[in-house]
């Protein structure tokens, strides 16, 4: 593997905890996650306040294609390096997005991990089976970088989008944690044999004692 495919989440409502976190893993990460609770919390400076780390800025845009669009460059001064658009908004959406972004590479966001089959009913949609792999075509078809998918569902859209189509997986956990609210959980290995190119992981790792030693263990379990 050419690169650390871990990000750690860094899930948290302020941005002095998810600097001491970011100091507490340092180099044992390849990036680090801001999602819409520091986001929301904290603004553009939860960003800022990673320096010259490689972020992955999860807001999940879903929208209109004019308001995506504009977020999307607004977001482009941070200079973020993964961004997430909702597939679900929508190929006008996702094509605008990709027409508005800079350095930074669009991601559409599937299925959220805690669906399952019975949750997707709930909102109309067809069974994971389907639905990942068709949001995934939608999104390379609108010229998106990559997806968000749970583990489970790696090899379904690496069937319909090869690399260099990117595969980002939250929802993975080492051996013996527990799963949390995910619906759909493998472990890192799993995920990445399965075709992912990087794994996003938080609590087992931000909530370890030694957060470094947490993440350059699921790192060695990696090929």
């Amino acid at each position: 593997m050419n690169e650390n495919p871990i990000i750690v989440a860094l899930d948290v409502p302020t941005i002095d905890e998810a600097a001491r976190l970011a100091d507490a893993v340092g180099d044992a990460a390849g990036a680090f996650k801001v999602g819409l609770q520091l986001f929301s919390a904290e603004g553009p400076a939860a960003v800022r306040a990673l320096g010259d780390r490689r972020v992955f800025l999860d807001l999940k845009l879903n929208d209109i294609s004019n308001t995506v669009a504009g977020a999307v460059r607004a977001i482009a001064p941070l200079h973020v390096e993964l961004l997430t658009v909702h597939a679900l908004a929508g190929r006008a959406a996702l094509e605008a997005a990709n027409d508005a972004k800079r350095e930074e590479k669009v991601l559409a966001v599937t299925v959220l991990t805690s669906f399952d089959d019975a949750a997707c009913k709930e909102v109309g949609l067809p069974p994971l089976a389907e639905a990942v792999p068709a949001l995934a075509e939608l999104a390379f078809a609108a010229g998106c970088d990559g997806v968000i998918c749970a583990p489970p569902d790696v090899e379904a859209v690496r069937a319909v989008c090869p690399k260099p189509f990117l595969v980002v997986t939250p929802g993975v956990r080492p051996p013996g944690t527990d799963h949390d609210e995910q619906a759909r959980v493998r472990t890192p290995r799993e995920a990445i044999d399965a075709g992912a190119d990087r794994v996003v992981i938080g609590r087992p790792i931000t909530r370890a004692q030694d957060p470094r030693a947490a993440a350059r263990a699921i790192l060695e379990t990696l090929p």
